[in-house]
């Protein structure tokens, strides 16, 4: 499967992915995935690993939001991660993707 593929099958089984992006390890929970001026975007809550951005702050901070390019992603894994991790602001508007292929269900 392509990394797309994987990221969309963990969006509709609400499950968690682990990979590379920018030479950094992830873990995160995929919230909508689609494209961005034509390219393959994904909006996700990043609960672990390292980032270039900011680090990651406790479980639930809207600080945790990552706009990510799929075609960036690296060595995607679907792993199991017990409780499903997001931030109270997960209904806002979004602006990481704009047509939407999939979208996790609350």
């Amino acid at each position: 499967m392509s990394s797309y593929e994987l990221v969309r099958k963990a969006i509709l089984e609400k499950r968690g992915i682990s990979a590379y992006y920018h030479g950094q390890y992830r873990e995160m929970c995929p919230h909508v995935l689609g494209t961005k001026n034509s390219k393959l975007h994904g909006l996700f809550y990043q609960f672990a690993g390292q980032s270039n951005s900011r680090p990651i702050q406790p479980d639930g901070s809207p600080d945790n939001w990552r706009c990510i390019d799929i075609s960036a992603l690296v060595d995607v894994k679907i792993i199991d991660i017990g409780a499903w991790h997001t931030a109270p602001d997960h209904s806002r508007p979004q602006t990481c993707v704009d047509f939407v292929d999939a979208v996790v269900a609350y």
